[in-house]
């Protein structure tokens, strides 16, 4: 049997890695990687793959940056003499960038069957592209692989037959637990100066955060204004750098430390040690409830409310000032209460293997 994976973003190899090492001890199953290279990431060098324990990939669609229907295209375009020359008994595909909806898509038509890793996840906010990518996907896929219940329920009232749909957990987390190693060797907090939970750690990349002038002033506002009472660390993306830079916003405060931005490795250190995170990164919020870390997402919704009802994740939406009472109430040390969810043990990745397995020997 052979499984084409495809990845098209830097966290969609965070989740390819544990599903790749769990297929590899199986027999008579053989494996090609495809990154369609959506997004170009400096940090993701041999030492990336290596610390992953997977391959660098075997094809890359150097699709690269450009719009919504552009970037889908190119990647349909892109794939199909690959997925035709390979010739793949099943397509896996990871989360909800526009490579993973563009590469199903292709599938469905020439008749090759598709897996979804991280299927189910909604918001319920058809105004993000990502949930127009995972809407689609769940309609075109033949296995569907959740992280957890609430997948399982969106996929059978969308009208997904049940047989199609398997609960096996989060695959990003099966990748936190083996780098936990690595992560506890990290030297960074060393390297910026920072103390062990004496700091809050902030990660902003939405278009609904990042875009718009007045909404990216307001927000870094109450940073600054929360770095005056905890020492803040942001590493910023490069447009959102820029966008900075238009408005003339200073990037020289250390108390809010804008850096570039960092390996995996060392995000995850970071996230370890902070005091609390504020993020509106779909991964940020499973991470930091598995690592039991107050979270602060800056989003009116979440399409993993699973983090909020057990985890440690709360929703501020756009509202400055709770943002603000949030911060502050952890620094009193008003710490809600958590579980880690369940099968979110680091086993994900074997349980999708077991899937496939039992499926190519029907």
């Amino acid at each position: 049997m052979h499984v084409l994976h495809v990845v098209g973003a830097r966290p969609n190899f965070m989740k390819v890695a544990p599903v790749m090492r769990a297929l590899a001890g199986r027999l008579g199953i053989g494996q090609t990687l495809v990154h369609t290279g959506q997004h170009y990431d400096i940090n993701m060098s041999d030492v990336f793959f290596r610390q992953l324990e997977i391959p660098a990939p075997n094809e890359n669609l150097q699709v690269g940056s450009s719009s919504h229907a552009q970037q889908t295209a190119q990647t349909m375009s892109r794939f199909e003499p690959i997925v035709l020359t390979h010739q793949p008994d099943l397509v896996l595909v990871y989360g909800d960038v526009n490579s993973t909806v563009a590469t199903a898509l292709v599938c469905a038509k020439l008749g090759i069957r598709v897996g979804h890793v991280e299927a189910g996840l909604r918001s319920f906010d058809r105004t993000m592209p990502e949930e127009i990518n995972r809407l689609l996907t769940d309609q075109l896929a033949d296995l569907l692989f959740t992280p957890s219940a609430d997948g399982d329920a969106n996929l059978l009232r969308e009208g997904i037959a049940a047989e199609k749909i398997h609960l096996v957990g989060n695959v990003m987390i099966d990748t936190l637990v083996h780098l936990l190693p690595a992560v506890e060797r990290s030297d960074v907090s060393k390297r910026l100066g920072l103390k062990r939970k004496g700091y809050g750690l902030v990660t902003l990349h939405r278009p609904s955060n990042v875009d718009e002038p007045a909404t990216l002033l307001q927000l870094m506002g109450a940073l600054a204004q929360i770095a005056a009472d905890l020492p803040l660390i942001f590493p910023v993306h490069p447009r959102t750098r820029q966008k900075l830079a238009a408005l003339s916003f200073p990037m020289d405060d250390p108390r809010l430390q804008c850096v570039d931005p960092l390996s995996y490795l060392d995000f995850l250190a970071l996230q370890c040690d902070a005091t609390v995170v504020i993020t509106d990164s779909g991964g940020v919020q499973e991470e930091t409830t598995y690592l039991r870390v107050p979270c602060l997402t800056v989003r009116e919704n979440t399409e993993r409310p699973v983090t909020v009802t057990l985890g440690t994740n709360t929703l501020v939406g756009h509202d400055m000032d709770r943002l603000r009472l949030e911060t502050q109430s952890i620094l009193r040390g008003a710490i809600r209460q958590s579980h880690i969810p369940p099968l979110w043990d680091g086993k994900a990745g074997e349980r999708i293997a077991d899937v496939i397995t039992s499926w190519s020997n029907r």
